[in-house]
């Protein structure tokens, strides 16, 4: 597996969502989800509509013993507009995974993710290796400069050491950041 750094640049994200958007509400949904969670592919790919829907409205929290993080997982404004934009297009049912492939009844691959956001990234000008891991990591980032704790970030992602955590999201110990504690009462 080569290395892969977080998107840290929100236009290149608006970017990123725009072109997926045209292309493919699931595509979309899934970038919207991993950004949001930074759950693992794996868990991401085996999600059954029932579990984040129920019939009306995204439910606020997703929560599975399967995941590899066994913990609620809070989905946020983002992920449920993602959510009912693509599951009101769509004819997916209760039991259906949430990114189905398109000519079958089982969910896309980790290599099939990786080719949608590789190529996506291609094709909005990101020469940079990119892959579901970018997703991942730029939740992290994103998380960790807006001021959640990087040991809430951590747990999330399963890491032994905050250490570990700043350097998957690629943040440099050493380098002074200014992170925004934003309560917004």
């Amino acid at each position: 597996m080569e290395f892969v750094f977080p998107i840290k640049d929100i236009d290149t994200i608006r970017k990123l969502k725009v072109h997926l958007k045209k292309r493919s509400l699931r595509d979309y949904l899934l970038f919207v989800f991993e950004i949001n969670t930074g759950m693992r592919i794996n868990d991401l790919l085996t999600l059954q509509v029932k579990q984040v829907w129920n019939g009306e409205q995204p439910h606020e929290f997703i929560q599975s013993t399967h995941y590899t993080f066994n913990k609620p997982i809070y989905l946020n404004t983002k992920i449920c507009q993602a959510l009912k934009l693509y599951l009101e297009q769509t004819n997916l049912s209760a039991n259906d995974y949430l990114f189905k492939t398109k000519n079958a009844s089982s969910p896309i691959t980790r290599q099939q993710a990786y080719r949608i956001i590789n190529k996506a990234a291609r094709e909005i000008g990101i020469h940079e290796k990119t892959g579901i891991h970018t997703l991942r990591k730029t939740f992290g980032y994103h998380a960790y400069k807006k001021g959640i704790a990087i040991s809430i970030i951590k747990d999330i992602y399963g890491h032994s050491t905050t250490t570990e955590t700043l350097q998957y999201i690629g943040i440099e110990r050493n380098l002074e950041t200014s992170i925004k504690v934003d309560v917004n009462l």
